[in-house]
């Protein structure tokens, strides 16, 4: 058994081979001999496990796979439930041999029987978990299965599915109570009065409904229109907010260099860095905690484009406004298997032009709706002079420059800061809660200018 094991095993079983062998045998003792009887015996053994694999590999058993993954999309380090039902749908009987086929990360490939000891109705049912440290999205599959012959002679191997995709998104970080919101408030709910003034006093009104309060019945419009007029509730508005994902190759290409990110779909590795990683971290805990406090968002490039134009698991690439819990599991599979956009040139001259015009225009169309926030990489002094403009168009101006080098970034940060930016320079060491809260620190220069002194008294307000 020993040497028969050293034959291959995907062709033929050992029992195969050691009929082949016997047979073989029996044709030379036949050849010595002169015996007829011996011939036709080394022709049955030679002939019956070739008709056996022929016959595995032409009437090949026919199967129907569902898979489903439970949760899915799954945030890394957090486990999913991988459900397989396996059914038969052509005819044949007897056993198989399966294994799920899993990417290397995920370790040792599950093997199970056909059909299942619990097979109900003609269909086996299996479930097994995955658990990934790192983002991107995998191939889980296809099933393949081990067939033979009714002898037991040949063995044939298949994939009787192909595969499902598996995506793995950036948990999401806690991050503290800030200055933040500004004037729009902690919870992202403004509430705007349309102010009353001799020309507008249509727009602020509406016709009486019965059960309004007669407090609110506007007599002036009331007067005009003939009819009784009350006023106008107060409206709530969504706030914005506008994040800025820096996708630069030549912006992470520093220090720690350069780390696999996971794996795209087709299997090739994402091309990411310990800082980059960081940053796609960043914006996917800043995206969570906005939108808990009923912020929409806007996701944008250093070139003013959709920011997950280029990401293989972005469900719509073109998309850069989200709101609600699915426009957050937009942004969350959308940044499962981004990439260092330019990561195939490498020259920055290749790239698109970063905060120019185009950017300025974007921003510009949603002038000081919200906050801005930039998660970046390194910047130079000519960036950041082009950048720092763009602090105008928001209701505040936040900037979180991840780099392996934090003290050389201290030029970037003093031109943003004098832009009107609150700006912080972080390692890919520093807990993000804590540079989120540095933020309360870093105070522009022109906030500065507007904090009233220490016992300086309030203006007061005329009437």
């Amino acid at each position: 058994m020993a040497l028969l094991d050293r034959f291959p095993g995907h062709i033929f079983s050992s029992r195969g081979w050691g009929l082949l062998a016997a047979g073989v045998g029996s044709l030379l003792a036949a050849q010595l001999l002169g015996r007829r009887d011996l011939l036709a015996l080394a022709l049955l053994l030679l002939i019956l496990p070739l008709l056996s694999l022929a016959g595995t590999r032409v009437l090949k058993p026919r199967f129907r796979v569902y898979r489903e993954f439970d949760p899915s999309p799954v945030e890394t380090s957090a486990a999913t439930t991988v459900r397989l039902a396996v059914a038969r749908t052509g005819p044949g009987s007897g056993q198989a041999l399966m294994e799920e086929r899993l990417p290397a990360r995920f370790g040792h490939s599950p093997v199970f029987r056909f059909p299942a000891r619990s097979a109900a109705g003609g269909t086996s049912r299996y479930e097994y978990q995955l658990r990934s440290a790192k983002r991107g999205q995998f191939l889980i599959g296809p099933v393949t299965a081990e067939f033979s012959d009714p002898f037991g002679l040949s063995v044939h191997r298949h994939a009787i599915d192909g595969g499902d995709v598996l995506t793995v998104t950036p948990a999401a970080v806690d991050l503290p109570a800030t200055g933040l919101a500004g004037a729009r408030g902690h919870d992202g709910v403004t509430a705007t009065r349309i102010r009353a003034n001799p020309s507008d006093d249509d727009a602020m009104t509406r016709e009486y409904r019965h059960g309004d309060p007669m407090r609110r019945v506007h007599w002036a419009a009331t007067a005009r229109h003939g009819s009784l007029m009350v006023r106008q509730e107060e409206s709530v508005t969504t706030p914005e907010a506008t994040i800025i994902l820096d996708q630069r190759f030549h912006a992470y290409a520093q220090g720690a260099g350069y780390v696999s990110g996971g794996a795209r779909a087709d299997g090739h590795d994402l091309v990411s860095s310990d800082t980059f990683e960081w940053a796609v971290t960043a914006a996917m805990s800043i995206s969570t905690h906005l939108a808990e406090r009923n912020y929409s968002l806007r996701c944008l490039d250093p070139s003013g484009g959709p920011a997950f134009l280029h990401s293989p698991s972005a469900p719509e690439p073109a998309a850069d406004e989200y709101s609600g819990a699915g426009g957050l599991l937009s942004i969350a599979e959308s940044l499962a298997a981004i990439e260092l956009s330019d990561a195939r040139h490498a020259a920055p001259e290749a790239a698109p032009a970063a905060f120019d015009d185009r950017l300025m225009d974007k921003l510009a169309a949603h002038r000081l709706r919200g906050p801005i926030l930039a998660v970046l990489g390194r910047l130079t002094t000519t960036e950041a002079r082009a950048l720092a403009p763009a602090a105008g168009f928001g209701a505040n101006a936040f900037a979180l420059l991840a780099t392996d080098r934090p003290a050389e970034a201290a030029a970037a940060l003093e031109i943003l800061r004098r832009g009107g930016w609150r700006a912080v320079a972080v390692s890919p060491a520093t807990p993000l809660p804590a540079a989120w809260s540095a933020f309360d620190e870093a105070e522009s220069p022109a906030q500065a200018a507007h904090r009233p002194s220490p016992g300086a008294q309030p203006e007061q307000v005329r009437r």
